[in-house]
């Protein structure tokens, strides 16, 4: 991914909590023909060695886990919010012109070699976490022994566990640091009147980072 320094994004426990909230990642493999992507819930186990892993499951009838090459890193890639930006937004605009559209974003990749499982009690294992990760705090919770013992067992002998162990993290946030603060604030104001969710929360995020700034 390229990341210009003033993108970078490097507060490991900011992108730790940025993978936690978004809770999902497009999975990128290599058949030996083709690149091959699936979008999967995942958790980052940062308590294994090095950068940690990346875990979760697909369906055993996703041919992506049976021709992934083993001897090319595989790709995760994290979303976060996005969202067009105009220069008409920018007071800098009026002033010289030379200003251009471009498109706010935050996302994080994760590289490494990756593992499937078949293991039952490794998928067990996975799904509780990932159950116990969206479940928890809800008033009307479901836990994975709210379901017979045969039916989860058959359940799981129809997916398989995914294990990406992080050896590299590249993580970017596209805010308009590179334009001045009176720019930024066009920008927020702006994105804060478009229609949609992606624009509010990039104006958000642009905001919280103009207090920490301050602060």
């Amino acid at each position: 991914m390229y990341v210009p320094a003033h993108f970078a994004a490097n507060d490991v426990e900011k992108i730790a909590a940025f993978v936690h909230q978004v809770g999902a990642a497009d999975l990128v493999t290599f058949d030996g023909t083709r690149l091959v992507s699936t979008l999967l819930p995942v958790i980052w186990d940062r308590d294994a060695a090095g950068h940690g892993r990346l875990i979760g499951h697909m369906a055993v009838n996703n041919p992506q886990w049976r021709t992934a090459v083993t001897d090319v890193a595989a790709l995760a890639i994290i979303h976060g919010p996005q969202a067009y930006v105009s220069p008409s937004w920018y007071p800098s605009t009026v002033e010289h012109g030379r200003t251009v559209p471009t498109w706010n974003y935050t996302t994080v990749h994760f590289t490494g070699p990756v593992a499937f499982h078949r293991d039952e009690r490794w998928l067990r294992d996975v799904v509780t976490r990932l159950t116990e990760r969206h479940e928890a705090g809800r008033s009307r919770r479901w836990w994975v022994s709210d379901a017979p013992e045969k039916f989860i067992a058959g359940q799981l002998r129809a997916i398989v566990g995914i294990e990406l162990q992080v050896e590299q993290i590249e993580a970017k946030d596209k805010l308009s640091q590179n334009r001045s603060a009176q720019d930024r604030a066009g920008v927020i104001a702006a994105l804060k009147a478009e229609p949609g969710n992606g624009a509010h929360a990039v104006a958000e995020l642009m905001a919280a980072r103009e207090v920490a700034a301050e602060g």
